[in-house]
């Protein structure tokens, strides 16, 4: 199997996990202050992970030699992260995990739209069928909800 298709299938189980571990976590703590926590310790093992595995000097010299575009589109990432991440926990202080995280999980019907829009990737009929078949489950396991 490529690598890639591993990775994707570790952040899929690390997703899972992250919203089941997250909503125990807020019992005793607001969506907001707990996306807060959350995130801090986030951005501590994130650059744990820069360090270990690219070294200082090699992030220093990449991000040097990024240009602007590339910083901004990533600022923009951030910060539609952070929009996604504060409605996330929201959703999840109020609702029900399982169905906060199904309906979070149809955002693959946006970026399947703006991947083939914005960044000119194929769109395939097997794409059309697979985009179709998420949808249709989404709104069979969210229906009456």
């Amino acid at each position: 199997m490529e690598r890639w298709k591993l990775y994707a299938f570790a952040a899929a189980v690390f997703a899972g996990l992250t919203s089941v571990i997250a909503k125990a976590g807020l019992k005793t703590l607001g969506a907001d202050v707990g996306l807060a926590v959350r995130t801090a310790f986030v951005f501590v093992f994130i650059m744990l992970n820069t360090w270990l595995w690219t070294g200082t000097s090699k992030a220093a010299v990449a991000l040097q030699s990024a240009g602007w575009r590339s910083i901004t589109l990533l600022a923009l990432s951030a910060l539609t992260t952070t929009l996604s991440w504060i409605c996330y926990y929201r959703a999840m202080k109020e609702g029900t995990v399982t169905y906060v995280s199904l309906i979070d999980k149809g955002s693959i019907i946006v970026t399947l739209a703006l991947s083939v829009l914005l960044l000119g990737e194929p769109f395939t009929w097997r794409i059309a069928g697979g985009a179709a078949l998420i949808l249709t489950g989404l709104l069979v396991l969210t229906g009456g909800k």
